[in-house]
């Protein structure tokens, strides 16, 4: 990871920042320059679990980077400005559907199709109560999509919420280190431990 550039998005699903954001801190402990982006939602959202201008504070902190929060300063990812790998974590059910339909209308999903353009690995931690759901198939779509790598997974509370699906936060720097040697970590389907 020594010297890579990491793209790190971040999408809606406010409740997983709390365990998603230190894992920015994992890449850069390894050596790797981390570049934060965030969708829309992260900026203006005012949720239980805090505001935009609190997790933008938290996020520059642990990358050392300013963050970037426009598709205008996102575009450069591709080409001229490339990333190693970008990862997208959390990945909300809605970004998650956009993304494997083309529709760049977040910073996060157009650092994301810039990084696809290069052949490079995208990584998708997806947290979602619909994954089992309508977005089932967009989830399946994103296994079969080239370049595209999905953080193992499996359903949170499947009594109470039985079309949710949560990644495990804890496996996304092997995930991301697979993705770069172009492989999928394994098993992609994780077992509820009750």
């Amino acid at each position: 990871m020594m010297g890579k550039r990491i793209g790190f998005g971040i999408t809606a699903s406010h409740c997983t920042y709390e365990e998603v954001v230190p894992k920015i801190q994992v890449f850069r402990d390894a050596g790797a320059v981390v570049v934060p982006i965030v969708s829309q939602s992260v900026v203006t959202a005012a949720t239980r679990f805090g505001t935009g201008d609190e997790w933008i504070a938290r996020i520059e902190e642990v990358s050392g980077e300013k963050v970037i929060q426009t598709i205008a300063d996102a575009e450069p990812l591709g080409p001229k400005a490339p990333l190693d790998c970008m990862v997208i974590a959390p990945m909300t059910g809605t970004s998650l559907s956009k993304f494997v339909h083309a529709i760049n209308d977040s910073p996060v999903l157009m650092a994301a199709k810039a990084t696809l353009r290069t052949n490079r690995p995208v990584v998708i931690g997806i947290s979602s109560n619909d994954i089992l759901g309508a977005n089932g198939v967009n989830v399946m779509t994103a296994i079969n999509m080239k370049d595209v790598y999905i953080v193992p997974f499996g359903q949170d509370d499947p009594h109470r919420k039985p079309k949710s699906c949560i990644s495990d936060f804890n496996l996304l720097y092997d995930t991301v280190e697979s993705a770069i040697d172009g492989k999928q970590l394994q098993p992609i389907l994780l077992g509820y431990a009750e």
